[in-house]
Order: C-alpha cells, then sequence, then structure tokens
C-alpha cells in the first residue's frame, strides 16, 4: 500500500508498515478483558488465523491482576472494607547524572 504523489517540492511516498503482533495484541488488551475477544481483534488486525493468535495472547496476558483488592477487616465489633492497591515500583535510572 504505497501512495506516490507529486507536489512541488517533488514527489512524496506514504510508507505502510503493518502492525506487528504484539503492538495489534496490545491494541486489542485494550479494547476488551475478554481474551478470545482479544484474539479475534488482533487476529483480524493481523490477518492471521484466531488459533495462531490465541496462543500468543495468552502468553502476553499479565500474570499479576491490575484489579484492586478488597479486604474486609473486623475491628470493635464493626465490618471494613480496605482496598489495597499494588503500585509499580519506580525504579532510578542507574548511570545518569541529573543536573551535570
Amino acid at each position: 500500500m504505497r501512495s506516490v504523489w507529486n507536489t512541488k517540492y517533488g514527489s512524496r511516498r506514504v510508507r505502510y508498515d503493518p502492525p506487528t503482533l504484539a503492538e495489534a495484541i496490545i491494541a486489542a488488551q485494550g479494547l476488551t478483558e475478554n481474551v478470545h475477544q482479544q484474539a479475534e481483534i488482533a487476529a483480524s488486525l493481523m490477518e492471521l488465523p484466531v488459533e495462531e493468535v490465541l496462543s500468543e495472547v495468552l502468553k502476553a496476558r499479565p500474570q499479576r491482576a491490575t484489579v484492586n483488592t478488597v479486604a474486609f477487616t473486623n475491628r470493635a465489633g464493626m465490618q471494613r472494607a480496605a482496598i489495597v492497591e499494588r503500585k509499580t515500583v519506580r525504579r532510578p535510572m542507574v548511570g545518569r547524572r541529573i543536573g551535570v
């Protein structure tokens, strides 16, 4: 899918790069949480069979759930809900100085 057209500055071309399978899977994960629907979306983007993409989608699933956990505590005869959120640790960049 290359388009070429002439302008007053010369001919111009558009480069077409189809998405990689990893990019298609990430896009599908952003659209839905259902694994089979993710495989169908990624397969349609890549024009591949769904069975082939499904194995890659299952490999790309996050190992740890990103959903918040609700824990119930019983203190002084009253139940309260506490929401536990997991945050990623920010790691400093090694070998990079700030302000130098």
